[in-house]
């Protein structure tokens, strides 16, 4: 455990939590440095498969950059805190992580907390969860990704209708704008993250992480055509010769839950 984030792991699952509740999880340069750290350890672990990450608490996922500290910092040397390389909370710009990423999002996801969701694969939101990129509204952008995420995950206008106005959003209206893959009771957040994650989990990590990288890759490819003829992505061919892949069809013929190695 760090001093601003809690890992736990479970088997096969990491859950990171942003543990700064006094400030609604807002992360300044040392969480989300910690937040490299324990997503660099889930990233090159091959005994991790797919994680969690929430908030602590129960009234914030993440309040996004922590502005007063923000304020603080650069009254005192005239210079803007840094974010790490890998992006803020360790997501926005990991860009070659193919294991995948639950967001579990308990409260209020503002800014750089949004856009830490919106870098996760799968984002289950407590009904009571709030998101915005508020930005605008402090004299800023949404720096971290959220400009370039939320507008290629919603509907052009719909997602300008947000960025440009910096309001908040529900959980149900994030469900219907299609960024929210599940909405579910308050007290349930976590029992339904986990079980999203015992799906992915029932799954080759192999098949998992191939699908992700084509899918993630495949966005850059305008024609339908040419992204289908590409075979040569690194995750899709490690899945083709590996073990699990014989695993797999052998276990269904054998009609018994296949053991799956991730390799």
């Amino acid at each position: 455990m760090g001093q601003f984030t809690k890992i736990e792991i479970d088997g096969r699952l990491m859950i990171a939590t942003i543990n700064r509740p006094e400030v609604y999880n807002a992360c300044h340069p040392m969480a989300n440095q910690e937040l490299v750290e324990a997503f660099d350890e889930f990233q090159t672990n091959p005994e991790l498969w797919v994680a969690i990450i929430t908030g602590a608490g129960d009234k914030a996922f993440c309040a996004g950059n922590d502005l007063k500290y923000h304020a603080e910092t650069q009254a005192k040397t005239g210079k803007r805190p840094i974010h790490p390389a890998k992006g803020f909370g360790g997501l926005a710009n990991r860009f070659d992580l193919d294991k995948p990423v639950i967001a579990a999002v308990n409260g209020i996801a503002m800014g750089g907390g949004f856009e830490i969701a919106l870098a996760s694969d799968i984002i289950v939101a407590s009904d009571q969860a709030k998101f915005a990129l508020p930005e605008p509204r402090v004299g800023l952008a949404a720096g971290a990704g959220g400009m370039q995420r939320l507008s290629r995950t919603i509907p052009l206008k719909k997602a300008m209708g947000m960025m440009l106005t910096g309001r908040h959003v529900s959980a149900k209206e994030g469900y219907e704008l299609g960024f929210v893959t599940e909405v579910v009771p308050h007290a349930e957040l976590m029992v339904a993250a986990k079980r999203w994650a015992a799906e992915i989990l029932a799954c080759s990590p192999m098949s998992v992480r191939a699908t992700k990288q084509v899918v993630m890759r495949s966005l850059d490819v305008p024609a339908l055509e040419m992204a289908m003829r590409n075979q040569s992505y690194p995750a899709f061919v490690a899945m083709a010769t590996s073990e699990d892949t014989v695993e797999g069809p052998k276990a269904f013929a054998e009609k018994r839950k296949p053991n799956w190695k991730g390799r």
